[in-house]
Formats: structure tokens, sequence, C-alpha cells
């Protein structure tokens, strides 16, 4: 493996890590309605869990209330099931076969919890990056040892990829400092 192969296989990795961490705080519940909240809850289907998108159609309706539209009929009453069971405290309406799901305003001290839960998934998004740093440094420092590249170009490797990794985790911070605004807004 070159210098180039360490330093672009670190890269991928860590912009994987930051897109794995924007997903995971999409799951985090806020005052408003996203769809993707409703990503995690599995439903019933014939014997086999899939999640609520391959069952119905998954939309906003305003602000606070997310539409779930059941492409059969007999799916309703699971979907509405498997969001009344799921721990995301949501308490959907059937009308007729479409089911609304009004998000519930959060109150002061939930608040603080969902900031807890953002800060902590922020730690473990910057860990992962460290790992993958020292990954990359690990292979620039064995190809050293084995003397199939320069101490110059070790040393230059790792500073890219230390340049690389301040930029991600700078990233990971400014994306933890949005999601805490959006939850602690009312």
């Amino acid at each position: 493996m070159s210098i180039a192969e360490i330093k672009k296989n670190a890269e991928t990795k860590m912009g994987r890590s930051v897109e794995a961490f924007k997903t995971e705080l999409q799951k985090i519940r806020t005052g408003r309605a996203h769809p993707g909240i409703l990503d995690q809850v599995q439903v019933d289907y014939y014997g086999s869990l899939v999640p609520i998108s391959q069952v119905a159609a998954v939309t906003l309706l305003d602000a606070r209330t997310i539409s779930v539209q059941p492409w059969e009929k007999n799916m309703g009453p699971k979907i509405e099931k498997a969001i009344r069971e799921s721990d995301l405290g949501l308490n959907p309406s059937s009308q007729g076969d479409l089911l609304r799901v009004p998000m519930p305003a959060l109150t002061e001290e939930r608040r603080k919890e969902m900031t807890k839960l953002v800060r902590n998934a922020g730690e473990d998004a910057r860990i992962a990056v460290r790992n993958l740093r020292r990954d990359a440094n690990d292979h620039a420092k064995r190809l050293l040892k084995d003397k199939e590249i320069s101490e110059d170009d070790e040393r230059r490797s790792l500073d890219e990829v230390q340049k690389f990794t301040d930029r991600t985790i700078a990233e990971i911070d400014r994306l933890v400092a949005a999601k805490e605004a959006e939850v602690m807004a009312v």
C-alpha cells in the first residue's frame, strides 16, 4: 500500500464516518417533524420485520405532523401499533387509511437529555475518526519500518492525515453544535 492509497483510504473512511454521524443525528428527535424519525421503526409485514418506509409512504403534513399512508389497507393497524410501541414516544392517530403522527412538544428536561445524546453521538464519531487516523499512521510507520518509504514521506503522510482528521473533527463539532441548537430551540 502506498502513501497515496493510505491517505485516500483514510479520507474515504472519515467521510463515511461523518455521513454515518449525520444519519445518527437524524434519528434524534427535535420538536419538529422529520420523516427520518420513523426509519428505525420496524413493522411486521407477513412474518418479517421491515422498515415503515417499505410498506407505506411517509411524508410531512406540516412542521409538527408526519403522515403515514400504508400501501395496503390491512397494514394500517400494524403500522400504528409499531409506532406506538417504539421508544420514540409518539402516539399516532388513524383517519381512515391515513395515519397522523403528531410530534409532541419537548419539555426542557427532555431537550437537555437530547443534547446529551447528541454530544455522546458526536464523541463516538470523533473516536471513530481518531481510530481511522491511528490506523493510517500505523500503515505509514509500517512502510517506513519496511524501508518502502523515506522518513520525510512518512512525516508528510502523518501531517496530511492529521490535517484531514482536524477538518473532519471540526465538521463533526459543527454538526453537533447545529443539532444542539435545533434541539434547544422552542
